[in-house]
């Protein structure tokens, strides 16, 4: 009987700055050298893949090459459908069956985190592979560390809506969550609407709510700072004023 091969949850970097510099930075030696052994891949996005794997390879010799890997993408059930491809996880994870180990790989960060990898854990669980999650960058961790905000309380938001009332009224509502129960409250954005989130949370927020911004996590640009609202006012009275936050990695932290 072939014993199931594990399913290796490798991070990924957080920025697209040289990986090769990164890595002593935001990655383990033990999960360098993990990744390097691994010959089956599930990747959110096969360029990002490739190139940590040949910043990796810089640092720990791969087990093959990047073009002899197996390594398919995985963006979803639901993202994968709307383009036409219903491959189901369990039909990524057959060379567990075959007793390969496989590494399922973010596109930024660690899998299954804000991330869709999460479905193909699942279905390793379901498969009763072994799963092994290795340590690397977490935003949503950085960031909290760093806010100085409640962490021993704290609720991951995913992304808020797009439109402004409706994004207007999810942000009220979870400061008064967050004031209700101390609980720092955590989100992201897509880059290129990171001024237009800053400016609604300044529109809508209580001056005495606290509002932290990890910008750049654990790349040489990163800057972390967190003000009450009334003090982000002064420091960005306009969006142009806050233009240089624009398509730079982001994480909101509140804390009312």
């Amino acid at each position: 009987m072939t014993t199931l091969g594990a399913l290796y949850l490798i991070p990924n970097t957080l920025g697209d700055d040289d990986r090769t510099a990164q890595l002593p930075w935001v990655l383990p030696s033990e999960t360098i050298a993990q990744a390097a052994k691994l010959k089956h891949w599930i990747v959110e996005d096969a360029k990002t893949a490739r190139a940590l794997l040949k910043a990796i390879d810089a640092v720990s010799p791969l087990a093959c090459t990047i073009q002899e890997m197996q390594m398919s993408e995985w963006r979803g059930a639901a993202r994968n459908a709307k383009y036409g491809d219903l491959v189901k996880p369990a039909d990524l994870l057959k060379p567990l069956l075959a007793g390969n180990d496989m590494g399922l790989m973010s596109e930024a960060g660690v899998p299954g985190v804000a991330d869709p990898g999460a479905e193909l854990v699942l279905a390793a669980h379901k498969l009763g592979a072994q799963v092994k999650p290795l340590v690397g960058p977490s935003s949503i961790l950085l960031g909290l560390m760093a806010s100085g905000l409640n962490g021993q309380s704290f609720v991951f938001q995913g992304y808020l809506p797009q439109e402004t009332q409706e994004r207007s009224a999810k942000l009220k509502q979870l400061e008064v969550e967050s004031r209700k129960a101390q609980q720092t409250q955590i989100w992201i954005e897509t880059p290129y609407r990171n001024t237009a989130m800053l400016m609604a949370c300044l529109n809508a927020l209580a001056p005495q709510t606290l509002l932290c911004l990890g910008v750049d996590l654990s790349l040489p640009s990163e800057m972390i700072t967190t003000l009450s609202i009334a003090d982000w006012r002064k420091r960005y009275p306009s969006e142009a004023a806050c233009a240089s936050l624009q398509n730079r990695p982001t994480v909101f932290l509140l804390l009312a």
